[in-house]
C-alpha cells in the first residue's frame, strides 16, 4: 500500500506541475486554461443542489466535457467541486457509470441523450480514481492558494487588511 500511495502522490504532483494556473486566479479561466491545454472544449453548467445527489457531475459527449456545479452552496466549496472535476478529466478517468436517457434529458435538456457516453459523479472516496482527483484537486488548491491575490477594486479597509492577513478569498 505505501508504494501505491507514492505512485499516486508522484503522479499527481506531476499532473499538478503541468496544469496551467492563471493568475490571478479564477475558476473560469483556470477550466478554460485546462481545456485550451487539453485541446478539448470544457463547459461549466451551473445547477441547483438537491439533496442526495452528487457535488459535481463530469459528463462526456463527443462534442465537449460539462462540468455540472451546485449554484446554492459557497463559492469556496464551488472551486473545489470544479477542480475535483477537472482532476477527473486530466487524470484521464473514463468512468463507468452509464447514464439513461431520463437522466440525460432531466440533467442537460439542450444534448440529445445519444451523445452523453460517460458519466463521473463523486460516489466514494475509496475508490482509487476519486482519491486521485480528490488529491489532484488538493494539491491545484494548494498551488492557487500560494497565487499572489489582489483584493477587488474598491474594497472596504478591512476587507484588504483581512487579505493581507489570511490571503486571498476563492474568486470565480
Amino acid at each position: 500500500m505505501v508504494r501505491q500511495d507514492k505512485q499516486l502522490w508522484r503522479r499527481c504532483r506531476e499532473l499538478a506541475d503541468s496544469v496551467p494556473v492563471p493568475t490571478p486566479f479564477h475558476t473560469d479561466t483556470f477550466v478554460a486554461a485546462v481545456a485550451e491545454h487539453r485541446g478539448r472544449p470544457i463547459e461549466l453548467m451551473p445547477v441547483p443542489a438537491t439533496v442526495g445527489a452528487p457535488c459535481g457531475l463530469l459528463m462526456t459527449t463527443d462534442r465537449a466535457d460539462y462540468i455540472l456545479y451546485p449554484v446554492n452552496t459557497t463559492e469556496l466549496h464551488q472551486q473545489h467541486i470544479l477542480m475535483h472535476e477537472v482532476a477527473h478529466l486530466l487524470c484521464g478517468h473514463t468512468g463507468t457509470a452509464e447514464i439513461d436517457a431520463a437522466a440525460t434529458r432531466a440533467l442537460m435538456p439542450n444534448l440529445s441523450p445519444d451523445l452523453v457516453r460517460r458519466v463521473l459523479g463523486r460516489t466514494v472516496y475509496a475508490e482509487h480514481e476519486e482519491r486521485e482527483a480528490e488529491l489532484l484537486a488538493s494539491l491545484i488548491a494548494q498551488r492557487v492558494a500560494r497565487l499572489p491575490q489582489q483584493p477587488p477594486a474598491g474594497a472596504p479597509d478591512e476587507v484588504v487588511r483581512l487579505d493581507r492577513l489570511f490571503g486571498s478569498r476563492p474568486r470565480r
